[in-house]
């Protein structure tokens, strides 16, 4: 697996660690440090998405210059090879996806949590005044 592909992996892995991490009933107290450090690195996480981009046409890119091996001519070899090769395009772009979508429902979920404790506070305050 080349450089590229375990790096999005990671990234992947770390996103969802931290979803988890945030939606996890029980985990208050260290919800709120939580969310600070995703806050802080959603934009350095936003190269996500031009990076998987960047995969996307790179797979592209090797599916259409890939030899063809539709034809009775080509040995039981090259027949594996190219079996593989669409495996690992496939493999790939489900990395691509998986790391995506964890991306926006890290954002999202990360924006919802916060406006939830906005709105907590509030009604705090407004039980205060009452």
């Amino acid at each position: 697996m080349a450089l590229e592909w375990v790096v999005l992996g990671y990234a992947a892995g770390a996103e969802a660690v931290m979803l988890l991490l945030m939606t996890v009933p029980g985990l208050d107290p260290l919800r709120k440090g939580l969310i600070t450090v995703i806050r802080n690195l959603l934009k350095p996480f936003l190269s996500v998405v031009p990076f998987c981009l960047f995969l996307l046409m790179d797979i592209y890119w090797k599916y259409e210059t890939r030899p063809s091996c539709e034809s009775d001519s080509c040995s039981p070899s090259e027949h594996l090879r190219h079996q593989k090769s669409i495996m690992k395009s496939q493999r790939n772009a489900l990395l691509i996806a998986s790391a995506l979508i964890f991306y926006w429902l890290l954002y999202s979920v990360t924006g919802l949590v916060v406006k939830i404790e906005q709105l907590t506070k509030r009604i705090e305050k407004l039980k205060a005044q009452d």
